[in-house]
């Protein structure tokens, strides 16, 4: 095994782009000699001009030494050549995504270093195992996958492709410690692990607003505010790019052989065709001026309120709540004929809480119980709820000050099933054995910004209740994009955490 805890440990990155740069300047950093070779003439230097500024501006705030600074671009070395990167103990590629252009670089790349020189790539989709089957020596092979910005993003996925040497993926993982970033180690699969578990958050977002059943910013509101997102999906895309977005979505599709869970909205098609592509375009799911997001104002609660309301049995927070609004409550077996009648369902839409209630479906609304009350208050109608009923439900629940969102009819509203898929496809990469429970949930936090890993999630929410969104979706849109993750259910069913491994 390599000891990268060398003093004279030297590395090499090939590539200076974006991605490049940052690798550079954190292995510099931690005193590694860096040898930077790019085929682009001047594109080294102006890599490593870049990294002299960044670098400046931390010294400017007192956060970097002017000595560690001299120190750091000291051991940033430009070659003209490939083969000058002959005594590097091991090599980052950060070139171009394109399987053949890599292909070509690592063929020309062993044949100039040593034998015991690990070959690392920054992919964030491609095959490892790919890149490396044509090689003398494939498992010297791994990748190396880093998040941008990555001085700032600490957060390294290790890939161990089927012909990669165990020694290889050791090296790496305590390399990425002397440099201070987390090493999560995963499997050679689409997506690796940061990008595979994404694959909840957008689509099934996609979906709800393809369902008509709430707009955009209705939608990253609920989210941000009830479930914990920082940044909602449709604020993400627009940060992203719809464009880079919707192909990673449709590239994670046919790589999984199409899998439902991952089934991309047809919605996103024309809107890429239009140039609505977000930030960069002035405009996508919202509007933007000066790269600033122009504000979109949420409508005001109406003044109506109920004489009387009737709550489900089966809500006893809900009851809680109504219960320190002011109002009258009934607790009779069944609503008088003018009530408000308010169900709290888990997975179901408010139709099927109605009939299972034997309520009235027009004075129907339901209300998500599952993320509390205290931040967004989430309602929604059937079909035929009359629009005095949703005006009194809005009003009421708009006592105190807590915003309210008024969506449409919904099996798991909206945080709810948003939330069920995400941690579902978390559960199936742990089932998939792609990477452990904990640097699964580690990976996605540090990667992704979540409130939680998707396994954490799932208990935060309660896994029986994630399995109960997702059993209700499952059952009522007969689709295989529902189906509860083995993982999950039998977890749910024992009581016990998602992140208990398998013995």
């Amino acid at each position: 095994m390599l000891d990268v805890s060398r003093k004279d440990l030297t590395a090499g990155v090939a590539g200076s782009g974006t991605m490049g740069r940052g690798i550079i300047q954190v292995l510099a950093q931690c005193g590694v000699r860096v040898l930077v070779f790019d085929a682009k003439p001047g594109a080294a230097k102006a890599a490593k001009d870049s990294i002299s500024g960044s670098l400046s501006k931390l010294v400017e705030k007192g956060r970097v030494k002017q000595k560690d600074m001299d120190a750091t671009l000291g051991r940033i070395e430009i070659v003209e050549e490939l083969k000058a990167l002959a005594p590097c103990h091991l090599v980052v590629e950060a070139i171009i995504e394109v399987l053949e252009v890599k292909r070509k670089f690592f063929t020309e790349l062993e044949a100039i270093v040593g034998e015991d020189c690990i070959i690392a790539s920054n992919t964030s989709s491609l095959s490892v195992t790919a890149m490396a089957s044509h090689l003398k020596k494939p498992g010297r092979v791994a990748g190396y996958h880093f998040f941008n910005p990555v001085p700032v993003m600490k957060i390294v996925e290790v890939v161990g492709g089927v012909l990669t040497e165990p020694w290889v993926t050791e090296a790496l993982t305590e390399l990425s410690k002397r440099y201070g970033h987390t090493p999560v180690n995963c499997q050679d699969t689409p997506g690796f692990i940061v990008n595979h578990a994404g694959r909840g958050f957008v689509p099934e977002s996609l979906r709800i607003y393809q369902e008509g059943i709430a707009e955009p910013a209705v939608i990253d509101r609920i989210l941000c505010d009830a479930a914990g997102f920082r940044l909602g999906p449709f604020g993400l895309m627009d940060l992203v790019g719809l464009d880079i977005a919707h192909g990673v979505m449709k590239s994670m599709y046919e790589q999984y052989y199409q899998e439902p869970r991952y089934k991309p909205s047809f919605v996103a098609d024309p809107r890429v065709a239009a140039g609505l592509l977000g930030r960069k375009t002035g405009r996508g799911w919202y509007e933007y001026k000066d790269g600033v997001q122009v504000p979109e104002p949420e409508s005001s609660a109406p003044p109506a309120r109920p004489t009387s309301v009737w709550i489900a049995p089966d809500a006893p927070s809900l009851k809680e709540l109504i219960g320190r609004l002011n109002v009258k409550s009934e607790s009779g077996a069944k609503p008088s004929p003018d009530a408000l009648c308010l169900v709290a369902p888990i997975g179901k839409d408010a139709t099927t809480a109605a009939l299972e209630h034997g309520l009235d479906a027009e004075r129907t609304v339901a209300v998500d119980p599952l993320f509390g009350f205290a931040k967004r208050r989430t309602i929604m109608t059937t079909p035929i709820t009359k629009s005095a009923y949703r005006a009194m439900a809005h009003g009421l629940l708009a006592v105190g000050g807590v915003p309210v969102s008024v969506i449409k009819d919904s099996p798991g509203f909206v945080a709810q099933r948003v939330v069920a898929h995400i941690v579902n496809v978390g559960c199936d990469i742990a089932q998939q054995n792609i990477a452990s429970p904990e640097d699964l949930d580690r990976a996605v936090v540090l990667g992704l910004s979540y409130p939680h890993g998707p396994l954490a999630m799932g208990d935060a929410v309660g896994a029986d209740k994630i399995l109960a969104v997702l059993e209700a979706m499952y059952d009522f849109y007969k689709e295989p994009r529902y189906r509860p993750s083995p993982w999950l259910t039998r977890r749910a069913r024992l009581g016990v955490s998602l992140l208990t491994p398998e013995n």
